[in-house]
């Protein structure tokens, strides 16, 4: 655990000049968008929010199936920490995404297929963490949310080819294809997206990490307990 902490307080580290440099990028190196002006910087933090949101909800599927598999609950801590830096991505996404709305199509929200399937990821995992909350003492608790986990990441697929498959106001995602960028707002982009999932990596184990104390802190007020009633 030493050296994983130890990890993260560099990866901390390398972060701070990190955010500072990508705000640079999107700020000041990208070129001014000709249609939309300078509203259009927010797709450097909107996108890669986006996708990050993305890969931690991956993370979620892959650890609730190994719960259920295994019945490890270091498989569950994995599982919850992914989903509570997953929910905060896509509640970013979410705040962001109506600022570039306003300027790009003069509303705030549109029930399209995109906006409103990023709404149901955010809404099945804002329930998840209220299953956590409520049935915390329940034994149950690791094998329902493995499910509603795994429920919620099947959502993720449907998020992002949600604007190929209907007609939608929201951009089709050409952003990951050659070309699809003036090479100056390519590079600010890849910038951003590094640093946001450095930023969500760190945040992952430290989550992670936090639930791993919890967990023995538990173990120990039980042993505790069970010493004071002999």
């Amino acid at each position: 655990m030493k050296r994983l902490l130890a990890l993260i307080q560099g990866l901390d580290l390398l972060l701070i000049p990190g955010v500072i440099f990508a705000l640079y990028m999107a700020f000041q190196y990208a070129p001014r968008e000709s249609t939309m002006g300078d509203v259009q910087r927010i797709f450097y933090f909107h996108v890669p929010f986006a996708l990050g949101s993305f890969m931690a909800f991956g993370v979620v599927m892959v650890a609730s199936v190994g719960y259920l598999m295994k019945r490890e609950l270091s498989w569950d801590r994995a599982a919850h920490a992914a989903v509570e830096v997953g929910f905060l991505y896509t509640t970013l996404v979410l705040l962001t995404g109506p600022v570039w709305a306003k300027a790009a199509w003069g509303v705030w929200w549109t029930w399209d297929a995109r906006l409103t399937s990023t709404l149901m990821l955010w809404l099945i995992f804002a329930s998840y963490l209220f299953l956590r909350t409520y049935m915390a003492d329940d034994p149950r608790l690791p094998r329902f949310a493995s499910v509603l986990g795994i429920l919620g990441a099947l959502n993720v697929p449907v998020v992002y080819y949600s604007a190929l498959w209907f007609n939608v106001h929201h951009p089709k995602p050409t952003v990951l294809r050659s070309g699809g960028l003036d090479p100056n707002m390519a590079v600010s982009f890849r910038v951003s997206m590094l640093v946001i999932t450095l930023l969500m990596v760190s945040l992952f184990v430290k989550r992670w990490l936090l639930g791993r104390l919890e967990a023995e802190r538990m173990l120990l007020e039980a042993r505790i307990e069970d010493q004071e009633d002999r």
